[in-house]
């Protein structure tokens, strides 16, 4: 406990050790590895459990059967492993089995490089196995976030029976910050829905099959019924200078924090400029920036994918603001200048003052 130097990565062990996490079932991939690593340390140690999967498809199943089984589950990987565990998701989400899953951003498609990108939004944020189903996305931004959120995980899943998703990027997962690891060590209690194999449980039944379409229909009614609470009761952004703010940046992870630096210059130059920093991705925080459009705000989603968190935030202006769309790609990242001198250039040029 007390305050330590770690990557953003360790702290997610920390976190979920915190959280009450029992069992780690993972596939290491850069630049996710850290988290399999120190997972394979400090679970073993902790009297939690830790198994190294053969693969990103087998460690999505072990999550299922000891979800099933009342375990606080997790696991880490990257956008291709990820990808590869979209099948178990869905399972997952329609056996309503609560679990903790990080994903580390790297750039794509394909194998593409180590470097941060953060193009896995559609697939996380939307779902990115079959079915009707969302997951509770959580957007860490610094290593401290990286613990906290994970810590909190485990607590919303258990609430919601729900996946819950941490969604982060390379640069946030490899950057070392001081963390502070304070508080209780939290425990998971029985539940009474879980198949421990015992007399108590014997009647319970996971299951994600619905042979009648009716009593599929009425299961997916009530999913949509529990995403539609979880809108209502998780939403969590950051509002940084926003209250008069003309220009208002909308990024996660990485991105947020150098738009953080360019409000701060643009400020020092004359220009109105605020941040809204998703917490959740899913719910996404809608009421926030439709207040910022109905007031005529230039709103700039900023992110590394080619705009899949600003189609989000188009939906939540509903047409009443101008959403201007930044983005980059295959790992480049931009710097804080780059964004003062494009939103300048863009401002003067639709003769925003």
């Amino acid at each position: 406990m007390g305050k330590r130097l770690m990557k953003g990565n360790e702290a997610v062990v920390h976190g979920a050790l915190m959280g009450g996490a029992t069992h780690f079932f993972g596939y290491p991939i850069t630049p996710a590895s850290e988290i399999a690593h120190g997972a394979a340390q400090y679970f073993p140690v902790s009297g939690r459990c830790f198994l190294q999967a053969e693969s990103e498809v087998a460690a999505v199943n072990m999550l299922y059967g000891a979800a099933g089984s009342g375990a606080r589950v997790m696991t880490a990987s990257s956008g291709p492993g990820f990808a590869l565990m979209s099948e178990g998701l869905s399972y997952l989400a329609g056996a309503r089995l609560p679990s903790v899953l990080v994903d580390v951003q790297r750039a794509g498609p394909g194998l593409g490089n180590i470097w941060p990108e953060q193009s896995d939004y559609n697939m996380v944020v939307k779902g990115g196995g079959h079915g009707n189903y969302k997951n509770i996305v959580l957007a860490p931004y610094s290593a401290q976030e990286m613990c906290d959120f994970t810590r909190r995980a485990f607590s919303l899943a258990d609430t919601y029976r729900m996946t819950v998703c941490i969604l982060s990027d390379a640069y946030i997962g490899q950057m070392m910050e001081p963390v502070e690891l304070s508080g209780d060590m939290a425990e998971g209690k029985r539940k009474d829905w879980a198949v421990y194999g015992d007399v108590k449980s014997r009647s319970n039944l996971i299951t994600s099959i619905y042979m009648d379409p009716q009593l599929l229909e009425k299961h997916n009614h009530q999913l949509q019924s529990l995403y539609a609470q979880v809108e209502e009761e998780c939403v969590a952004y950051e509002p940084y200078q926003l209250d008069d703010a003309d220009v208002v940046f909308a990024a996660y992870g990485i991105t947020a924090r150098i738009c953080m630096s360019a409000v701060d210059k643009l400020r020092n130059q004359g220009v109105r400029a605020g941040l809204l920093r998703p917490q959740t991705l899913f719910p996404f925080p809608k009421e926030p920036i439709a207040r910022a459009a109905d007031r005529g705000a230039v709103i700039i989603a900023v992110e590394l994918s080619n705009g899949m968190m600003a189609d989000d935030v188009e939906l939540a202006a509903k047409g009443q603001s101008r959403v201007l769309r930044y983005g980059w790609l295959g790992g480049v990242i931009p710097t804080v200048d780059e964004i003062v001198e494009r939103t300048v250039r863009d401002l003067e040029r639709g003769g925003v003052q």
